[in-house]
Order: structure tokens, then C-alpha cells, then sequence
């Protein structure tokens, strides 16, 4: 009965005497390593989602924003083939310039080779003066 006593009291000793701390830390860092993996791999996946989804059929979308302040910015937007110049501010939304239909990238419509037009610089060579004395 004494032994049966002793043979048990020696049996958590010998367990405990088997712990491997290398063992046990590499574990636990390539658990680490994997759970940061799979973030990744979760923000990966979820910017793949809203790229695939694209316009989707909307109508309008941003072309480019430009922030003048804390709260006012200009806006580009496209809706229905039509481009429009939108200011937002605290006071609300105002609509700053709406392009003619056949313009192209930077607001120019194409000029016929016959008449030579005079030259107006573009609304974008304006607010890039305006950013630059600024």
C-alpha cells in the first residue's frame, strides 16, 4: 500500500520533469506567426472583394477629391457621362462647374484645326495656381 502510495506521488514529478520550454515556445510562435497570417490573408481577400465589385451599374462615381480645409474639399464626379465640379463645405454642397459632355480628361474640349481659338487655361491649371501661391 506504501508503494502503491509512493509510485503515485512520483508520477506528477515525472511528468513535470518533461516539460519542454523549446518546445512549447516554438509552438506558441508559429501559432503567433499563423494568426498574423491569416489577418493578412482577411485584409487581402476583403480589398479583393471591393475592387471585384466595381461600379457595379451606379451612375455616379468620384473621379478625384481635393481637400482646401479642414472641411471643405472639391470633388470630381461622373454622372451619367457628364462630369461636375462639386464644392462641399459646413454650409453644404454647391455645384462649382459642370463640364461640357465631349471633354476630355482635363476638361478641354477637342479644338477644330481649322479656327485657332484662343487660349483659356483650363480649370485645373487654375486651382493648381491657386494651390501653388498657397
Amino acid at each position: 500500500m506504501f508503494a502503491l502510495a509512493l509510485a503515485l506521488d512520483q508520477a506528477p514529478l515525472a511528468a513535470a520533469s518533461e516539460f519542454n520550454a523549446g518546445g512549447e515556445l516554438l509552438r506558441v510562435l508559429l501559432s503567433l506567426a499563423g494568426i498574423i497570417v491569416l489577418i493578412f490573408a482577411a485584409g487581402w481577400f476583403s480589398r479583393r472583394l471591393q475592387h471585384g465589385r466595381g461600379s457595379g451599374g451606379r451612375r455616379i462615381r468620384c473621379v478625384e477629391t481635393f481637400t482646401l480645409g479642414t472641411r471643405e474639399r472639391i470633388v470630381l464626379l461622373e454622372a451619367d457621362g457628364q462630369r461636375l465640379l462639386v464644392g462641399t463645405g459646413a454650409g453644404g454642397m454647391r455645384t462649382l462647374h459642370v463640364y461640357a459632355p465631349g471633354a476630355d480628361e482635363t476638361g478641354h474640349l477637342p479644338q477644330p484645326t481649322s479656327s485657332p481659338a484662343a487660349a483659356r487655361p483650363a480649370f485645373a491649371e487654375l486651382l493648381a495656381r491657386w494651390k501653388i501661391r498657397s
